[in-house]
């Protein structure tokens, strides 16, 4: 079976650069647009399964990707809700900077070691703790190809369990809004990327300018 892992569409907090955690926030008129180009991109594709984190941002990315495909359940699954950024969701990336410069500093520095301030914060442990099973029992469940909808951070840990690579290699990877990762799981053999972070549906040239809010 393969998943094929998708980013939400653009927010006005990714345009202003706030973090936005759990808070759940809308696509802007850029991120629907995204959307449908990406629908665009999957139109005629077969799902066994759409999968995608209850957030309105990554609902709605996935049902207007989903809009011409086939597909079988559509379910949401709270395992790949975004990181609970604690007291950072909804500051802008330089009043977190002001209040929390150490802090920050070692989130995009040593982001294995950190815990999001505040009630309900969550680590990238956490994260794994919740979206990894989820994805393992998807792998069992679901013998065909099965679209995921989440979010940066969720995105990032699975893709360091499925690389096998340590949780400090979070930022080693870039996945932009209403980007690809295709990923094969086939049994007894190691998880296979066929594609990863790929937006080439949505134009533009080969620099992906980084978020601030993240």
């Amino acid at each position: 079976m393969r998943f094929f892992v998708i980013r939400h569409g653009e927010t006005a907090w990714n345009v202003e650069g706030r973090f936005q955690g759990q808070k759940d926030t809308a696509l802007n008129e850029k991120g629907l647009a995204q959307a449908a180009t990406l629908g665009e991109r999957l139109a005629g594709h077969s799902f066994e399964a759409v999968l995608t984190s209850p957030l309105d941002r990554a609902k709605k990315t996935a049902e207007l990707a989903a809009s011409k495909c086939k597909f079988g359940e559509f379910t949401e699954i709270p395992a790949f809700t975004e990181i609970n950024h604690g007291d950072w969701e909804g500051r802008l990336s330089t009043e977190v900077a002001e209040e929390w410069p150490e802090l920050l500093r070692r989130w995009h520095t040593a982001p294995e070691t950190v815990k999001m301030p505040g009630e309900g914060g969550e680590s990238l442990e956490d994260i794994a703790r919740r979206a990894v099973p989820a994805v393992e029992a998807a792998a069992k469940k679901y013998k065909g190809d099965v679209l995921l909808a989440s979010h940066d951070a969720v995105i990032k840990v699975l893709l360091c369990y499925w690389l096998d690579a340590p949780l400090s290699s979070f930022f080693r990877f870039q996945v932009p809004n209403c980007s690809i990762t295709i990923v094969e799981m086939k049994e007894g053999r190691a998880p296979r990327m066929s594609l990863m972070g790929d937006a080439a549906h949505l134009g533009g040239n080969f620099e992906s300018p980084e978020q601030k809010g993240l």
